[in-house]
């Protein structure tokens, strides 16, 4: 880390424009993720330099593929800072990923805001890292208050993905309200992401017959665990967190991802204009393409990060991360985003239902 504290904390002298880094899972298990991010936060820039730039000059995105790998995102982040010398850095979308590469923001100085990491670790690495996503502290008491008071189910089991930072945290914050609340955990079960069999956990599970399985997974392993639950007999609904938005959860689960549910940023439902606006642009730059929560906050995230950079009158990096401190109310797709002292967001979180492949407005729930 010593050898990156002498990084320039700005664009390159005489350089006509503003450099900002990008990482996220463009390919791997987590792909749509990263892919979805990238084309938000293209969308957002695209409007940005054709309506003038931000200081009197182009914001340029150098963006780099991560894999999903925790390595991996430490890596390219360290390019984007040593080589690259950008002003920021956008991304990443997975809390591991995020932990493995906020420690480097840190210590070379240069702010890292991501637009989706949950995990209330990810602030705590140090003043130079932002969210506009809402925590994991929240997204479990949303999910625990929609089962007992909305679904009113008084036992539920958990199944977790041991390996996974998101899926640990939203595993233990869904638990801690639940039973706040009078509800019993029947049992908390765990795999590890990219395990293909579940059917050991699931027999487990069904043998103490829940109400109801909190599976605060990816949608990778979500679908899988969907299929396998429902052929075990398992025939209560599955509730998520927002690691479950991808257009590819209802390709891999199909059918038996019907009647559950999973909290989330936004819904394309919401008849708000700004959202409906956001929706419309997004079908006509990418082909008719739904944009998900993650191109949602894509969008957000880069529009919050060029708000600061004009607030700041400067790319200069510690410029950059006073003026991002300061966020208050600003008014983005995903609802307005006021930063708190812990540099994290607070914001309403929705509910939405699986039906036949569409993700159905149920419920939102304010913070």
């Amino acid at each position: 880390m010593a050898t990156l504290s002498g990084c320039n904390k700005k664009s390159p002298p005489g350089s006509s424009e503003i450099l900002i880094g990008e990482f996220g899972a463009m390919t791997g298990a987590t792909a749509t993720f990263g892919q979805s991010t990238d084309k938000g936060i293209a969308m957002a820039v695209e409007e940005i330099n054709a309506a003038g730039g931000v200081l009197g000059r182009q914001v340029k995105v150098v963006s780099e593929d991560d894999q999903g790998n925790p390595e991996e995102a430490q890596t390219v982040v360290t390019k984007l800072i040593n080589k690259d010398r950008v002003s920021a850095i956008l991304g990443e979308v997975a809390s591991s990923n995020s932990l493995a590469a906020a420690p480097v923001c840190q210590q070379s100085g240069i702010p890292m805001v991501t637009p989706a990491s949950t995990n209330p670790k990810v602030t705590q690495v140090g003043n130079y890292i932002f969210r506009i996503c809402f925590i994991d502290p929240f997204q479990g008491q949303v999910m625990a208050k929609f089962a007992f008071n909305s679904l009113k189910v008084k036992k539920v089991a958990i199944l977790r993905d041991i390996n996974s930072d998101y899926s640990m945290g939203l595993a233990n914050f869904f638990k801690q309200s639940f039973v706040a609340m009078g509800g019993e955990i029947t049992s908390d079960e765990s795999y590890s992401q990219n395990d293909k069999d579940f059917s050991a956990q699931l027999t487990s599970i069904k043998s103490k017959n829940p109400e109801a399985v909190f599976v605060p997974g990816y949608y990778t392993e979500v679908g899988l665990i969907a299929r396998q639950a429902r052929t075990l007999g398992i025939s209560v609904p599955l509730m998520g967190g927002d690691g479950w938005d991808s257009e590819k959860l209802w390709e891999i689960g199909g059918e038996a991802l019907n009647g559950c549910f999973f909290s989330n940023h936004y819904s394309v439902d919401d008849p708000s204009p700004a959202i409906q606006a956001f929706v419309t642009s997004f079908k006509t730059k990418y082909n008719g393409e739904t944009p998900d929560a993650m191109s949602a906050l894509g969008y957000d995230v880069a529009k919050v990060l060029v708000d600061a950079i004009r607030r700041a009158g400067s790319d200069n990096s510690d410029s950059i991360r006073m003026a991002l401190a300061t966020t208050s109310n600003f008014a983005g797709v995903t609802g307005a985003i006021t930063l708190d002292s812990n540099r994290d967001a607070v914001k309403p979180a929705v509910v939405l239902e699986i039906k036949d492949g569409k993700f159905a407005f149920r419920e939102t729930v304010a913070p």
